[in-house]
């Protein structure tokens, strides 16, 4: 099963393809009454060796053109333009055709739809110019000129209508862009808001945490200024105790840089950690999905805010697993190294990389990581599956 879906059709073929085809078919569809073909309908009147030489120039430029459109729209757009031009003088056709016409309706919405506004209108108007451009230079050439209001209205009616579709194509071009923009806006605007709801239930965590130290120093302190003069040996041990607990907060704090917020919402925190992790993977597995855990190194105790983010990221690997992998099964791997903490959550589902409905998701993973220096990747398998990896650095003193 493959790790990422498949792109759609629409985005799969490029715009040269959606272009190009539908021109030389119109082509073709305009030449084939000169080569009396079986079945098809014949013209007496094939064009002249010059209108030859503009069918051939033509049928070079406008493919030229729509392989142009990716990296140099307007460019690629002119080219096609003169393409349809010079085969349409070269076949003394009334006007451009309708299917000619469509594959430059195709360009101008894909122009819309990629490229700025300016741009995009810029390419309209192109389009619409090669309309009255054509009679005039029918009209140069010593052709009759078919644009008149009093005894042809017909060229009028069909210049408005493929004048119309280039504005229809051109407005679902805009519309797509815009839909784009909007969607790239809510995108930005929801990893924003994951990574403040994260940063905020780290601050609760890292508050509790805190509050626990603060008040195993003022134990420590109160202990030590009843015996200062009677133990003094007692009190040096208790103002020992103050300052290491005083430096593993300090530690911590640095680690978390987060703005705390003065109003909490009010919702209870229970503290966890790699302690833990047997506990979560039996209720896993109990769910239907087996979660292998597998320790290397030697286990040791972590500073609270390092034990309890590694168990974040497992049980919101281990969640997004059994929502959206699709499997029966997952691995998680604890390695102790002596200067750091490896953890590894892989599966061989269909990959989950956009999930976030637990509310931390990967955005909250990632920003945990950061704020304790760390390291995180969360891909597809190259084999199948999903893998979610993080490297969380242990201060020296706790490693020694």
């Amino acid at each position: 099963m493959p790790a990422t879906p498949t792109r759609p059709l629409f985005k799969r073929v490029p715009p040269v393809a959606w272009t190009a085809v539908p021109w030389l078919y119109g082509t073709l569809f305009a030449i084939r009454a000169f080569f009396h073909l079986p079945l098809m309908p014949t013209d007496p009147f094939p064009p002249t060796p010059d209108g030859w030489v503009l069918i051939a120039s033509g049928s070079v430029l406008a493919p030229a053109g729509c392989v142009l459109l990716r990296r140099r729209p307007l460019s690629g757009l002119g080219l096609l333009l003169a393409g349809t031009y010079a085969v349409t003088l070269g076949l003394n056709g009334l006007t451009v055709g309708l299917i000619h016409y469509a594959a430059i309706d195709i360009a101008v919405g894909w122009i819309a739809a990629s490229a700025g506004r300016r741009r995009s209108l810029t390419a309209l108007a192109l389009a619409i110019a090669v309309l009255p451009a054509y009679e005039l230079s029918r009209t140069g050439l010593g052709r009759p000129l078919l644009f008149t209001y009093s005894t042809d209205r017909g060229d009028w009616q069909s210049w408005s209508v493929l004048a119309l579709t280039a504005v229809v194509a051109w407005l679902i071009g805009n519309s797509v862009r815009q839909n784009r923009a909007y969607a790239e806006r809510l995108t930005t605007q929801a990893a924003a808001q994951a990574v403040t709801a994260e940063r905020l239930r780290i601050a609760r965590e890292m508050h509790d945490t805190v509050a626990h130290s603060i008040g195993i120093i003022a134990l420590q302190a109160g202990a030590a200024a009843r015996v200062t003069t009677t133990q003094p040996e007692a009190a040096r041990e208790a103002m020992r105790a103050v300052e290491n607990e005083g430096r593993e907060t300090l530690a911590g704090l640095r680690r978390m840089l987060v703005a705390l917020r003065a109003a909490d919402s009010g919702v209870p925190v229970v503290a966890t950690g790699l302690g833990d992790v047997d506990r979560l993977a039996a209720t896993t597995t109990a769910a239907g999905v087996r979660v292998d855990v597998r320790r290397r190194g030697e286990p040791r105790q972590l500073p609270p805010d390092i034990d309890l983010s590694a168990f974040r990221i497992i049980q919101e690997s281990v969640t997004n697993v059994v929502r959206h992998a699709g499997t029966r099964a997952c691995r998680v791997t604890l390695d102790y190294r002596d200067d750091e903490l490896a953890l590894e959550v892989t599966d061989d589902g269909r990959g989950h990389g956009t999930a976030t409905d637990t509310g931390f998701g990967l955005a909250g993973m990632r920003e945990r990581v950061a704020l304790l220096h760390g390291e995180f990747t969360a891909a597809p398998r190259p084999e199948g599956g999903f893998r979610v990896a993080a490297r969380l650095p242990v201060p020296a003193a706790v490693a020694r």
